[in-house]
């Protein structure tokens, strides 16, 4: 059986048709919702080798939960599920130094986001 060219071009028209609507019903979706973001990274000591073990404070700062994690064998961390239209603090801590507290911004529209936290000075100081 062959197929008229009228009937292919509608055939073909209709496809299209179909795959328009489709992707675009799926873009609308994405559009109402907020893409969550990842905060992912490495803890380092002073000489920029893992620091395992470390404790990891995430600070939501709307509404002023602490999450925690610990750092792996690798000194990485991961916070995931997070909020982008709220304001983050983030710092890690070991035994008796800390990292200086960093800023993850609302206006940063990325939703992976890499950071190296710095084992640099003693807890309590600054």
């Amino acid at each position: 059986m062959k197929i008229q060219p009228a009937a292919r071009s509608t055939l073909v028209f209709a496809f299209l048709l179909v795959c328009t609507l489709v992707s675009a019903n799926a873009f609308a979706q994405d559009k109402g919702q907020p893409q969550l973001r990842t905060v992912h990274g490495t803890v380092v000591d002073k000489n920029d080798n893992p620091a395992p073990t470390s404790v990891v404070y995430l600070l939501n700062s709307k509404s002023e939960a602490v999450k925690t994690t610990f750092a792996d064998d690798k000194g990485a961390y991961r916070f995931s599920g997070l909020d982008p239209n709220v304001d983050y603090e983030i710092h890690a801590e070991r035994q008796n130094m800390a990292s200086p507290a960093r800023k993850i911004s609302s206006f940063d529209s990325r939703r992976d986001i890499d950071m190296t936290l710095k084992l640099s000075r003693e807890k309590g100081g600054s």
